[in-house]
Formats: C-alpha cells, structure tokens, sequence
C-alpha cells in the first residue's frame, strides 16, 4: 500500500510540475505576444504621426506657394492695368492685353505644374510610413504561417 500511494503522490508531483511549467510557458509567451503588440501599436502611432507631420508641411508648401502666386499674379495684373491705362492707341491696348492674356496664361499653366508637383510629392511623403508599416505587418503575418 505505501509503494501504491508514493507512486500516486509522485504522479501528482510530476502532474503538478509539468502543469507549472506549461502555465510559467504560456504565461511567457502571453507576455512576449503582448509586448510585441505594444511595439507594433507604438511603431504604428509613430507612422501615423509622421504621416500626419508630412501632409502638414506639403499643405504648408502649398499655402505659401499659392500666396507667393496670388502676390504675383496681383502685382502682374495692376502693372498689366497700368499699361493699358497709358495706351496711346487701341492697337496699342490690343498689344498690350494680348500679351499680358498670354503670359498671364502660361503662369497659371506653370504654376499648376509646380502644385501638382508640391501635391504629388507630399501625398507620397504622408503615406510613405503607412505604407511601411502596411508592408512590416505583412510580413510579420506572412513569417508566422
């Protein structure tokens, strides 16, 4: 009888034991799942933000060009009015309003190309850290099939 119960109690001691280590094991790998998700969380939040901080200097960019225009393109249109207002003939006005409507057409032409530019370029620098971190949790996904 006492070989029966030490064997029973050195089972319960083995059981006992191998339940601790895979609960001290799952417990482990709990916690490291949950730090990893943290990090990936704090990663992603630091994409965002810099996502966020270069849209908000391509839209500065763009306001102070679109100033820079409107400035210019005033400046142009009162010495245009200028012009006119000194015309000795109206061959002279016809001259005179043919060439400002052409130059005032090829800066409008010019200064859309340059905000488009400003435009695409700061749609690619807001989801360039998105799309990176798009691509690492991908693969992240990928590497644990």
């Amino acid at each position: 009888m006492q070989n029966g119960s030490e064997a029973i109690k050195a089972n319960v001691e083995r059981a006992t034991a191998a339940g601790q280590q895979a609960f001290r094991e799952n417990v482990e790998k709990s916690l490291g799942a949950l730090n990893e998700i943290n990090s990936a969380g704090k990663r992603n939040l630091e994409a965002v933000v810099e996502s966020v901080t270069a849209a908000t200097r391509g839209a500065e960019t763009l306001g102070a060009q679109a100033l820079a225009y409107s400035k210019k393109n005033w400046e142009d249109n009162v010495s245009a009015a200028q012009a006119l207002s000194s015309a000795k003939s109206v061959q002279e006005v016809v001259e005179l309003q043919t060439k400002w409507a052409k130059s005032a057409i090829e800066s409008y032409l010019s200064e859309m190309t340059r905000m488009t530019e400003i435009v695409s370029a700061s749609v690619n620098d807001s989801l360039k850290p998105l799309n990176e971190r798009m691509t690492a949790t991908v693969e992240r996904f990928q590497s644990v099939r």
